[in-house]
């Protein structure tokens, strides 16, 4: 029985740096956010370093799944991923947790809304 073989799928080098620059936004803006203007100090580097090496990673990882899943999924996983990162930068302002959760939900919402809209218009 003879397979068929599925050719490779080149990743160009937006598959990198796209991620890591989400990634070093991501990190500098939540240590500025913990910071709230006093001298920066170890842990607030910490802070945005594991920060925006976890958000790089899931945008990596994201990237990387996305064409293999159906398009309310994706739409499902950046509505997701959207929630959970702006939630966490809202919640490093001494908000609430309830406060910083309805802000998530309320992003992520938007975000599922406008990727299933662009990716139910452009797919074929």
């Amino acid at each position: 029985m003879a397979y068929a073989t599925v050719p490779a799928r080149h990743h160009g080098s937006l598959g990198w740096t796209l991620p890591a620059t989400l990634g070093v936004v991501y990190g500098f803006y939540a240590a500025f956010v913990q910071r709230a203007g006093g001298a920066v100090t170890g842990g607030q580097v910490v802070l945005g370093v594991v920060a925006g090496v976890a958000v790089a990673a899931v945008c990596m990882l994201l990237g990387r799944v996305q064409h293999a899943l159906p398009r309310e999924l994706r739409a499902a996983a950046y509505g997701t991923l959207t929630g959970c990162a702006l939630g966490f930068l809202y919640s490093l302002s001494h908000a609430s947790i309830l406060k910083s959760t309805g802000m998530g939900i309320v992003f992520g919402g938007a975000a599922l809304a406008a990727s299933f809209f662009i990716f139910y218009t452009r797919e074929t």
